[in-house]
């Protein structure tokens, strides 16, 4: 019999004493540059009529999912960044005049903290909406984030991890359950450990559709004594799930991944192991990995 994906995470059993969770996009895989390049990028300018301003576009997009501290978040809460405060302040879009699209059914939807954030709780926003132009607004990002994932399983193929993962990911599994835990639709999270035969060293494969990074984490967690927990990731969404969950995290650190993954295994894991991983060791790591990811896109400092 087989188990839906929200079965698994609530039927959860561990097999060891230690748990690390590790993100996926960006962290093990190096697919975040391609998937937003190729993938979400054209489709946003597509979708929400942004060819005036398309270069200027492209650089939020940018910006917002690989190099500042949205870097990883949700592809629905970075879409209403780049359109409520990234583009609307952009040097081109102010200089043309143009108009940023406003959809404040879509926009209240994500900011509604019931939502959960995918294609799955799109149709149910659409469902529930009473008001066709409301409806129609939901509908139109849905056909958007459907294309997204058209587009990501016709380009992002063969694309294996960053090199460290595969040995980091044996070592890891000789004493710890390892647990995928991503924003990512859980298809395509299947599709892409399965690729590279990594997924025979995790225990489960979360997605988005399981909710949350920190709703992945604090479920599969509750088994294990919360010293036992590491989570692994690249960015600051993966970084306050661990903090809500009290455990502990350790930063691949963007355009640094491969020396990330050597120093993870030739080091951090002995001390997480060893239970002399936080204090000053974790708080260094995490000192550099927030200097990797500023605040203010590259714009706004130059004024």
């Amino acid at each position: 019999m087989t188990h839906s994906p929200i079965e698994q995470l609530a039927s959860f059993t561990p097999r060891h004493d230690f748990l690390v969770c590790i993100d996926s996009d960006g962290c093990a895989f190096d697919t975040m540059g391609i998937k937003q390049r190729e993938c979400f990028c054209p489709w946003m300018i597509k979708y929400h009529g942004l060819q005036p301003v398309a270069n200027a576009a492209r650089e939020c997009k940018m910006f917002a999912d690989l190099f500042s501290k949205t870097r990883g978040a949700n592809r629905h809460i970075t879409i209403k960044r780049i359109l409520t405060e990234l583009l609307p302040t952009h040097p081109t879009t102010l200089a043309r005049g143009f108009n940023v699209p406003r959809l404040p059914a879509y926009f209240a939807w994500v900011d509604d903290p019931n939502s959960l954030l995918s294609n799955e709780g799109l149709k149910a926003a659409i469902s529930a909406a009473n008001d066709a132009e409301a409806r129609a607004e939901l509908e139109h990002v849905l056909a958007w984030s459907e294309r997204v994932n058209w587009a990501v399983g016709e380009i992002v193929k063969g694309i294996p991890p960053f090199p460290g993962v595969r040995d980091a990911l044996q070592r890891i599994a000789s004493e710890a359950d390892i647990v995928v835990v991503s924003a990512t639709p859980i298809e395509a999270l299947l599709r892409e450990w399965n690729e590279h035969d990594l997924d025979r060293h995790t225990a489960l494969i979360c997605g988005q559709e399981m909710g949350t990074k920190r709703e992945h984490i604090a479920a599969v967690g509750k088994s294990y004594a919360r010293e036992n927990i590491l989570m692994v990731g690249d960015a600051p969404g993966d970084l306050r799930a661990a903090e809500a969950n009290g455990v502990a995290f350790y930063p691949v650190v963007p355009g640094d991944e491969e020396n990330s993954w050597q120093e993870l295994r030739s080091e951090g894991l002995g001390r997480f192991f060893a239970g002399t991983y936080r204090g000053s060791y974790e708080q260094a790591l995490l000192r550099r990995f927030d200097r990797a990811l500023p605040e203010a896109p590259p714009w706004k400092e130059s004024t």
